[in-house]
């Protein structure tokens, strides 16, 4: 069976049920002295006797319900607001109005400030300030006169500011408290993903890679295997990536482009980056690591058997530069115009236009027989912002 304490930790906001429990005892010992001092003065001492054990009652059940956490309900807080407004009301039940002019109601307006502070508590500022509104209109109702010099007469004022600070306070709570929670399950995620990412890289994504390249060096039936080692590979890494931006309004805005580029290059490339991170905006890399990818397809597929890239990473400041290099076969003169008037724009849109599409820019050099060179520059930050 779960404790109040238990159950208090769990809630953003159980320190300040506590605290208002506190304040309940309080005011309690103050309406008590209060009512032993002006009991004889009344013209029904008993009733009000009466009627201050069944207030007494039923703060002591109210304190037990928010302290415990079953009474931390809408509902409950509501119950609260109606009772003591009406014990305020039995005022008039239990003496006359000449007693009233010169008194608070006989419950003390300090013990029925509780009832504000639970609305206050349970649903914020908004909240907090009805109920201390509702408190004060059954004061007003019982000495049949509002008054608006607050000069002398400070209490509405001084209830409706401490039950909306305290709503405040309770709302805040919460919402740090969401916060918290929803960085806590995006960083648990994030751990989990970066050891099955290791996992992978270091098994399945390394067996698809040595499959990919032994196979096309084989040739003959198991280069078609190679080909589907290739495509697996191709589209785990696009998993990865793909889970990494699905973490919602917690995703972080900027990225590691040297790890990220090891983590999703692996075998394809041999690698020179810095050791230092290289920290660019997310949409950036994003961009800079899908036109990388397509640039290793292309040597995949079409530089020939055999072939090897190179990437370097440079770091220049305010920007980055990734030179792809392959010592393939080249790209005759003419091939690349000749695509393109075919129709065919992969090259322009799966590497110039990403590049550009961040404020970059793509330069291609290449020659039959001297392998081909890309360098990719693009700005840390996003330039022209997300479409």
């Amino acid at each position: 069976m779960q404790t109040w304490r238990e159950i208090e930790d769990r809630d953003p906001v159980g320190p300040l049920w506590r605290a208002a429990q506190i304040f309940r005892l309080l005011s309690f010992v103050y309406a008590f002295g209060f009512q032993i001092a002006i009991n004889g003065d009344l013209a029904e001492p008993g009733l009000t006797w009466g009627l201050f054990g069944v207030l007494t009652a039923f703060n002591l059940w109210w304190a037990i319900g928010y302290l415990v956490g079953f009474g931390r309900r809408r509902w409950f807080v509501t119950v609260e607001v109606i009772v003591s407004a009406a014990m305020m009301l039995s005022t008039s039940l239990v003496t006359d109005t000449s007693w009233i002019s010169h008194n608070q109601t006989w419950p003390t307006t300090l013990w029925m400030t509780n009832a504000a502070l639970s609305t206050a508590i349970i649903g914020g500022s908004l909240w907090g300030a009805t109920g201390a509104l509702a408190i004060a209109c059954a004061n007003y109702f019982v000495k049949g006169d509002i008054s608006l010099n607050f000069g002398r007469n400070a209490t509405t004022i001084l209830l409706v500011s401490a039950a909306a600070a305290v709503g405040m306070a309770a709302s805040r709570a919460r919402t740090v408290h969401h916060e918290l929670v929803a960085a806590t399950a995006v960083a648990a995620r994030s751990e989990e993903r970066e050891r099955l990412s290791r996992e992978v890289h270091d098994g399945v994504l390394q067996v698809l890679a040595l499959m990919t390249r032994r196979g096309r060096e084989i040739g003959g039936p198991t280069a078609e295997l190679a080909e589907l080692a290739a495509e697996q590979e191709r589209r785990l890494r696009e998993l990865i990536a793909a889970d990494t931006a699905s973490d919602g309004a917690l995703t972080p805005s900027a990225r590691d482009l040297s790890s990220a580029l090891r983590s999703s290059v692996g075998h394809r490339a041999q690698i020179s980056a810095p050791a230092d991170p290289v920290t660019v905006d997310l949409r950036v890399a994003d961009e800079l690591l899908a036109a990388v990818d397509n640039v290793l397809d292309n040597v995949d597929h079409h530089a020939g058997p055999g072939a090897k890239a190179f990437l370097l990473l440079e770091d220049l400041g305010g920007e980055v530069i990734i030179s792809v290099r392959d010592d393939g076969a080249g790209i005759p003169e003419g091939r690349l115009a000749a695509a393109e008037a075919e129709g065919r724009m992969g090259i322009a849109r799966s590497v110039i236009g990403r590049i550009e599409s961040v404020g970059g820019t793509a330069r291609l050099e290449s020659a039959p027989g001297a392998g081909t060179e890309w360098e990719l520059t693009a700005p840390k930050d996003d330039r022209k912002g997300t479409p």
